[in-house]
């Protein structure tokens, strides 16, 4: 099921980006969202798409690393919208398992 998610992009953790991943995490009201896990689907920024990897964790905290975008989002407000869901959310051993996983997460993205 192919779902919507807007809000504004604040600030996280930083950990994608520490990840070599910079990530644009979500300020999200009361609207639903797709159930815990990782998606294919696409970003919009300032009026431009983007493919996107898509994270819901448990937490409901909505955050995306949008393939090819370089610039400051902060404060910006984005769409994002769901195409495949690719897996579970889970928890990695070592942060080089993460990256692994990351990188292919994405490559499906881009044939998703």
């Amino acid at each position: 099921m192919k779902y919507i998610i807007f809000g504004k992009v604040v600030r996280g953790d930083g950990y994608g980006k520490k990840l070599g991943f910079p990530t644009v995490n979500l300020e999200i009201n009361s609207q639903r969202i797709p159930k815990t896990g990782v998606y294919a689907g696409d970003a919009i920024l300032e009026g431009k798409k983007y493919r996107a990897g898509i994270v819901i964790n448990p937490e409901e905290k909505v955050e995306a690393h949008l393939i090819g975008y370089t610039g400051n989002a902060y404060d910006k407000n984005i769409t994002l919208e769901t195409h495949k869901f690719l897996r579970d959310y889970k928890k990695f051993n070592t942060e080089k398992d993460l990256i692994k996983q990351i990188e292919k997460d994405l490559k499906k993205c881009l044939q998703a």
